[in-house]
């Protein structure tokens, strides 16, 4: 309840949200601890959120169909740049104003008394970009309430930085500043690392896959062929690899986890350990494109020369469906 009412009166005292006496759209909530060591709270329906109060009135709104960047598309054009500028909005589904007709629909309930959300957001991610929008795809990306600002040079980099701060401030943008990076040469975007060597795998999310130890059930081998496969671009034949696997998430197919599955879940494991560092496509060098096909994959290597040199863009890799 201590921590119920710290981080409420927090909320009181910025005025994002006040005290009302009744409320036909109620929800429950309770608190959690975020990894960061933040509080969180959440409701019963399991959406985890920091601070960020989703209720039912949720599955009679309307929803804002706005498309997110393509994540291949945003390393790209990170890739091999000097310097970035790394920054978080601030409690992001908290800056956005909520119409004073809807505000009776965004009703938490809490233990101590009935609140009102001034500002909510699904929003975030299009007025970034509003914000922006000259600046995006030349010195800064937005996907969802990340920016990450960059150029080739530190003092080109600290100029964008002033520009979209000043944007920031014209537009009550708030960031946190405990979670910003500024002039730093590489870092963690969308689950890679960036830097001016190319693209890489996030080690931490790869020593998470590689943990797994056993794979006891269908759900596991999902689990497991899911999350690898997201950085499926940077193996080479994964789907050929992962087929033993792959055939155990077929319907009428008995779950018998045998020595080609675990020779594939091995080797799997081991290419995720060592996976090479792809770099973003350069337009003024002609592409190279390798493919190969089987009874049951499809198998294709993008890459490029420069100079003397060869480097992979991306590897793509499919099973087939039978006949």
């Amino acid at each position: 309840m201590d921590v119920v009412k710290k981080e409420v009166m927090k909320l009181l005292t910025s005025r994002i949200i006040y005290p009302i006496s009744n409320s036909q759209w109620i929800s429950p909530v309770q608190i959690v601890l975020k990894k960061s060591k933040m509080t969180v709270m959440k409701n019963r329906h399991r959406c985890w959120c920091r601070l960020r109060f989703r209720i039912a009135g949720e599955s009679v709104t309307c929803k804002d169909h706005f498309p997110l960047p393509f994540i291949h598309q945003v390393l790209e054009r990170l890739a091999g740049k000097s310097h970035y500028c790394f920054l978080d909005g601030f409690s992001g589904y908290m800056q956005i104003h909520i119409a004073l007709v809807d505000q009776h629909k965004d009703y938490p309930h809490l233990p101590i008394w009935y609140i009102r959300l001034y500002k909510d957001g699904i929003w975030l991610v299009q007025r970034s970009k509003y914000i922006s929008e000259d600046l995006l795809e030349d010195c800064m990306e937005v996907f969802m309430d990340d920016f990450t600002v960059y150029d080739e040079s530190f003092e080109t980099c600290l100029e964008n930085l002033s520009h979209v701060l000043t944007r920031c401030i014209e537009t009550n943008l708030v960031l946190n500043f405990e979670k910003c990076h500024f002039t730093v040469t590489e870092g963690n975007v969308l689950g890679h690392l960036v830097s001016n060597r190319g693209i890489e795998v996030d080690k931490a999310k790869v020593d998470i896959i590689i943990s797994l130890s056993n794979l006891p059930s269908v759900r596991k081998v999902r689990l497991f062929i899911g999350h690898g496969g997201f950085y499926k671009r940077f193996i080479k034949n994964f789907s050929k690899i992962a087929l033993p696997l792959s055939k155990l998430l077929q319907k009428d197919v008995d779950f018998v986890l045998d020595q080609p599955c675990m020779e594939a879940f091995q080797e799997l494991k081991k290419r995720l350990t060592s996976t090479p560092i792809l770099q973003a496509p350069n337009l003024e060098y002609p592409f190279e494109l390798m493919c190969d096909a089987s009874n049951s994959t499809l198998r294709a290597v993008l890459g490029q020369q420069v100079g003397k040199q060869s480097h992979a863009i991306a590897y793509a890799s499919r099973t087939m469906d039978p006949a």
